[in-house]
């Protein structure tokens, strides 16, 4: 499969011969390598990067604890010092082998670490691979509040080998597949139209909409990689949708959702509030739902989480001068950004979502 070439950076399709891993290595001459796990990817993934991935003998290996809840400042610290202590210098590399909560933190943390190390992604999660991993998006949540602090810094390279999917749990196959879902709505509606019968994908196909999706994201960030103006697009259903997500990781009485569960809601609501205030046609918008609803458990709420959630929107990071601002579509494959919404209109928005 082509690799994608950035200006700063390749993303790497790996299959059968993977020498570029090795060539990359020597190039850069490092003195030192270190690879971020945690206790998930360190049991089902390390095995299989070590075994197909030629590595010098001198790297150490820095595992964290699992799970959004993690993905915190405290962790970080953490890493540094584990950094610190192994003697990493500038010229150290870290290898960020895991999900999006790996890929963003230890991304951060490179970055960030004796003014910024290099480093690589290799995405073990469908999510990662097609969201996370790409962008050169880091940072960590502040509390419940999903990326707060962090910075845009692109990795050395971006390795996605598919064969780490055979480790995935299917919930999490899913979260992935909301974000490629969320790709054609944004950018191809052909696209869309043969991912929305899921149970039709095998995981021998996914690889080449892995590609696809890869590609509409690097493009949209290579044309906007500061996320001034198009790049917003990006967030199409993540307004709503990282809100619910918070809400639901810091309720004892709630269920965690996995990112791409809260999204597939927020792109509902989100069509929904595009029906309305913008030309996405109603039948368009009822196909999105019912493509969700098919894929994603429904999620309940009721007057007190409705408050909560919208209460939430004001941390959102695409907010300016006080004002929360939507990514929309026009019709599917059409988006629109900075999109302001009156909150009588998020309401309806989530009884549309509850509606059968």
């Amino acid at each position: 499969m082509e690799h994608i070439q950035s200006h700063d950076h390749t993303i790497f399709f790996s299959s059968g011969e993977k020498s570029f891993f090795s060539d990359l290595l020597v190039k850069k001459n490092y003195s030192s390598i270190f690879i971020l796990v945690d206790s998930n990817t360190e049991t089902h993934c390390l095995p299989h990067f070590l075994s197909h991935y030629p590595c010098p003998e001198n790297f150490e290996v820095i595992s964290i604890e699992a799970g959004e809840e993690h993905k915190h400042i405290q962790t970080c610290a953490g890493v540094w010092e584990a950094l610190s202590e192994l003697g990493a210098d500038r010229k150290s590399l870290l290898i960020n082998l895991g999900g999006g909560v790996i890929t963003d933190l230890g991304g951060f943390v490179a970055s960030t670490f004796k003014r910024g190390i290099d480093f690589i992604n290799v995405p073990t999660s469908l999510l990662a691979m097609v969201d996370a991993s790409v962008g050169g998006k880091t940072g960590v949540d502040l509390g419940p509040l999903k990326n707060q602090i962090g910075v845009i810094i692109n990795p050395q390279a971006v390795v996605i080998d598919t064969d780490f999917l055979a480790t995935l749990p299917s919930n999490e196959y899913r979260s992935g597949y909301a974000e490629m879902l969320k790709h054609g709505l944004i950018q191809d509606d052909a696209y869309w139209k043969e991912l929305a019968d899921f149970g039709k994908i095998s995981t021998d196909q996914i690889g080449k909409y892995i590609h696809h999706s890869v590609s509409i994201k690097h493009q949209v960030v290579r044309d906007d990689p500061r996320e001034d103006s198009l790049r917003k697009i990006l967030n199409f259903g993540h307004t709503l949708g990282h809100a619910v997500e918070s809400y639901h990781l810091i309720n004892e009485d709630k269920t965690t959702l996995l990112h791409g569960e809260a999204i597939a809601i927020g792109m509902i609501m989100e069509s929904y509030i595009s029906s309305v205030l913008l030309a996405l046609p109603k039948n368009e918008c009822d196909e999105i739902k019912k493509v969700f609803d098919a894929i994603y458990p429904k999620v309940a709420f009721d007057e007190k989480d409705f408050d909560a959630i919208v209460e939430m929107l004001i941390y959102d990071k695409k907010n300016s001068h006080g004002k929360v601002k939507f990514a929309l579509l026009e019709a599917i494959g059409n988006p629109k950004w900075d999109v302001e919404v009156p909150n009588a209109l998020l309401k309806d928005a989530f009884a549309y979502y509850q509606g059968n």
